[in-house]
């Protein structure tokens, strides 16, 4: 009888029953003095027991406002100190911290706020070409005239507090700096009650899925989902109070508050924020000057770290691991970012946002195959398997379904059981949407999403195994391959490629790379050439996106 594809992660690291705040207590408590967080765009240098005891301040104030344990708090800012405040401040609260993408326009901030009940937004003035106060002023009018904290809006119902970031004053609006000093000796009071009541199991936090496949989904974590995944992670890669770790992805993400921020306070490793955005000159200065022993990032931060024209001229020696997630690696990357990077125990990450994030996760000491060919193992304590479409377990190295399930996945989506019923069984596994095969040694190999399969006169066709064919081609930096309609075949094969700087190819020069070792249906009929692709604020491509202006594209000349 074929081996089945299942495997559970066993290690020696075990469950923490603790929540947020308490991680916090324990690392100010082991690491009172090592440094904690730098932001060097900010200039701050905090150490763990500084940390504690800011976000302690903080929590004390939203308790003086009148905010109770499980009301709703919107972040809405890019990556900067009052960020690590604002999680440990609402955990500690025991309120439920809502990450808004700070790329959101004012649609997409209403759909957040009145989708999960926020009842208070900490928000930035304003970012790159976003004014959020404006949009908040557009979203509730009556702002202008209210007194800060009586917010009463039609619009917004549920909305009462508005706290901004920076030292100007808006009508109707707290400042950042104004919440600690609202607090009493009877709300530090209130604050020891709720750290001693609350459950590690209690919602902690909403995290609106990333959108790649369209509308966001709030997916709602606890104390123990984010804790114990930030934990198992920093196992693996052996983080410890020595390590620093550059982070430059949005805090407003899993991988930023999770595998950033929880994970350094599981180790006592120190954060370092390069700048309130990604930018790689930044990423190279902060990792030089800080000595920073790890860095986070999608493949394409790496790429952009590594073509920084004074890149030969940075010292990066100091670094020996982190984690290349949210999107495939291709096997040049991974070659330079060990060799020319330092990384040689740069790690690869699995997951997603409804399972905190990580689901499987590379070994620092794996070989490179398996470091770009596969997403690593499941982490310990959690669980995988690999279905068919009737949700049988599929035989070893067959494609299918890959499902998880353990402390890790969600408690659900906020207000909408119907949709998690459809994602989470009875039995708490979770549909994850990728196609992927499991191996003799359990691990995972992603061959597509299961709304990226297209197929093609009867033929299944996966995109993911194409793009890796593509990689291979030295003139290509990335390729994207959807698949678009054709009144024939059903799809047709379409790819966008961005080619190395420098580099030039035609669309037949692509095609003829293809002949002879690719099946001729896998050959792209389509091929553009670009030089960016529609991208989430986490790096990710929109797919969906690229098929829509093919489609469109394609349907235009039809027409004509």
């Amino acid at each position: 009888m074929a081996l089945k594809s299942y495997a559970h992660g066993s290690g020696d690291t075990p469950l923490l029953g603790v929540t947020v705040g308490q991680l916090l207590d324990s690392a100010a408590r082991r690491w009172p003095d090592n440094d904690a967080l730098i932001v060097v765009d900010q200039g701050i240098r905090w150490n763990w027991r500084e940390l504690r005891e800011r976000a302690r301040n903080f929590a004390a104030g939203l308790i003086a406002l009148g905010l109770q344990p499980g009301d709703r708090v919107g972040m809405l800012a890019p990556n900067r100190a009052e960020w690590l405040v604002a999680q440990f401040g609402t955990a500690c609260a025991g309120l439920v911290l809502v990450n808004i993408n700070p790329a959101y326009r004012t649609p997409e901030l209403e759909f957040a706020l009145k989708k999960v009940g926020c009842r208070a937004l900490i928000s930035e003035s304003s970012f790159k070409t976003s004014d959020y106060v404006a949009m908040l002023n557009e979203l509730a009018p009556e702002l202008a005239a209210s007194e800060p904290g009586q917010l009463h809006s039609a619009r917004m119902p549920d909305l009462r507090f508005v706290i901004r970031l920076g030292k100007q004053r808006s009508p109707g609006m707290f400042n950042f700096a104004d919440v600690a000093s609202k607090a009493g000796a009877e709300d530090f009071q209130a604050l020891e009650t709720i750290g001693r009541k609350l459950d590690f199991d209690a919602p902690i936090n909403i995290q609106f899925t990333s959108g790649t496949t369209g509308a966001p989904k709030a997916a709602t974590l606890t104390h123990h989902n984010i804790v114990n995944n930030a934990s198992m992670s920093a196992s693996i890669m052996k983080f410890t109070q020595r390590d620093r770790l550059c982070m430059p992805v949005p805090m407003y993400h899993c991988f930023g508050m999770v595998l950033g921020t929880l994970l350094c306070t599981s180790s006592g490793a120190a954060i370092v924020l390069p700048a309130a955005g990604f930018e790689a000159d930044a990423c190279l200065r902060a990792i030089e000057e800080e000595r920073c022993t790890a860095v986070h990032g999608v493949p394409t931060m790496f790429i952009a770290m590594l073509d920084e024209p004074d890149f030969a001229d940075r010292d990066t020696t100091s670094l020996r691991t982190g984690i290349m997630a949210g999107a495939p690696c291709p096997i040049e990357l991974m070659h330079r970012v060990i060799e020319e990077m330092h990384l040689g125990e740069i790690t690869i990450g699995y997951g997603m946002t409804e399972t905190g994030p990580l689901s499987t996760q590379t070994l620092p000491d794996d070989p490179i195959e398996l470091r770009v060919g596969t997403v690593g193992r499941p982490l310990p304590n959690t669980e995988i398997k690999v279905v068919d479409e009737e949700g049988h377990i599929v035989p070893r190295g067959e494609p299918g379904e890959l499902c998880t399930r353990g402390y890790n996945v969600m408690r659900g989506y906020w207000g909408d059981p119907e949709r998690t019923v459809k994602d989470i069984d009875a039995a708490n596994w979770i549909r994850t949407g990728d196609i992927a095969t499991m191996d003799e040694d359990d691990y995972l190999r992603i061959v597509g999403r299961s709304k990226d399969m297209l197929i093609r006169g009867g033929e299944n066709i996966y995109p993911r195994e194409i793009e890796e064919f593509l990689y291979t081609n030295p003139k290509i930096e990335q390729a994207e391959v959807v698949g678009v309609p054709d009144p024939k075949f059903g799809e047709e094969v379409a790819a966008w490629i961005k080619l190395h700087e420098g580099q030039t190819a035609s669309e037949s020069e692509i095609r003829e790379f293809c002949k002879g070792r690719l099946a001729h249906f896998k050959i792209p009929t389509y091929i553009r050439f670009v030089d960016e692709f529609p991208m989430t604020v986490t790096g990710k491509v929109q797919k969906y996106l690229i098929r829509e202006s093919m489609a469109e594209e394609l349907g235009q000349k039809k027409s004509a």
